[in-house]
């Protein structure tokens, strides 16, 4: 059977996660608790998310000419994403994310890096590549003009594109009403869409939390509930649910069916540590969903 095609154009980081038991003062130095690092980005988290559930993934981004390069695109082509539209930037490094996690609150810096190289004329010369998706997938940690351009080339191809506005920046009203689905998270929808809501009604697919899903079906506002989960670590649990969007949409399904899979993946993906650990199996979301009478 052929494998849903999926594109996802968009941020590769590196995450550096510190954790401390308080934060520093200015010009202060303290002794840290625990270092790790982990593969994050957006839309390597949403492409990691995606090829785990069972689509064929290609990944159009940048990574840098440094050492996280290399380990950031041996990440993705061991979770078997296709990196053959991820090029290295000369003399840059790649993305990271600096996170200090202290007394149950975090800060966070992220600098873009080679992510920043992702424009119009890089994403151009992958065209052929974007026609052939059955869906594609961006996000807004790569430039904007870039998302506005990725938008315009699916509308004109006729490819469903699932435009995640995360993190929330606010995009011209004709780039929103060209995606096929829009996906926010509560705030992001009440940073960006309250005023337009009603032109853009029945692209928005908001993601709750622990309280699930909203859309609209015509005029009806239909929910999916959430589900009971023992929460870890709930970074990544949106990347997963677009990722997962993205598969369930590639493979013909209703949206209702594509939001309830979509759903159930992102509630299994929080109990485990980091954005991309806890990312299930095609298996796991429709065991998790015979389970809890989903299916």
């Amino acid at each position: 059977m052929r494998k849903p095609k999926v594109t996802v154009i968009g941020s590769i980081n590196m995450d550096m996660v510190t954790t401390t038991s308080k934060v520093p003062n200015q010009g202060e130095t303290i002794l840290g608790e625990t270092f790790q690092t982990a593969f994050g980005g957006k839309g390597a988290n949403q492409a990691v998310a995606a090829a785990r559930l069972g689509a064929d993934v290609a990944m159009i981004g940048r990574v840098g000419d440094d050492p996280f390069g290399q380990l950031l695109l041996n990440g993705l082509e061991k979770e078997g994403v296709r990196i053959d539209s991820v090029e290295p930037v000369t003399d840059e490094s790649s993305g990271v994310a600096t996170i200090l996690l202290s007394e149950g609150d975090n800060r966070i810096i992220v600098t873009p890096g080679a992510n920043q190289h992702v424009d119009s004329a890089y994403i151009e010369s992958f065209r052929k590549l974007i026609v052939q998706s059955d869906v594609v997938v961006i996000q807004l940690e790569i430039p904007l003009q870039s998302v506005d351009y990725t938008v315009k080339i699916c509308s004109e191809e006729g490819v469903p594109v699932i435009l995640n506005p995360a993190p929330a920046q606010t995009l011209p009203i004709e780039t929103y009403k060209r995606a096929s689905y829009l996906t926010p998270n509560e705030s992001e929808y009440n940073e960006l869409f309250t005023t337009v809501h009603e032109e853009l009604k029945q692209k928005l697919i908001v993601t709750q939390g622990a309280n699930g899903v909203q859309w609209f079906q015509g005029d009806e506002r239909k929910r999916v509930p959430g589900h009971i989960a023992s929460v870890v670590d709930t970074t990544g649990a949106g990347d997963t649910f677009n990722g997962a969007l993205a598969v369930a949409l590639a493979r013909k399904e209703s949206l209702e069916e594509a939001i309830t899979f979509a759903n159930a993946a992102a509630a299994l993906s929080v109990q485990a540590f980091g954005a991309q650990t806890g990312m299930p199996s095609n298996e796991q979301v429709k065991t998790f969903l015979t389970n809890a009478g989903g299916l």
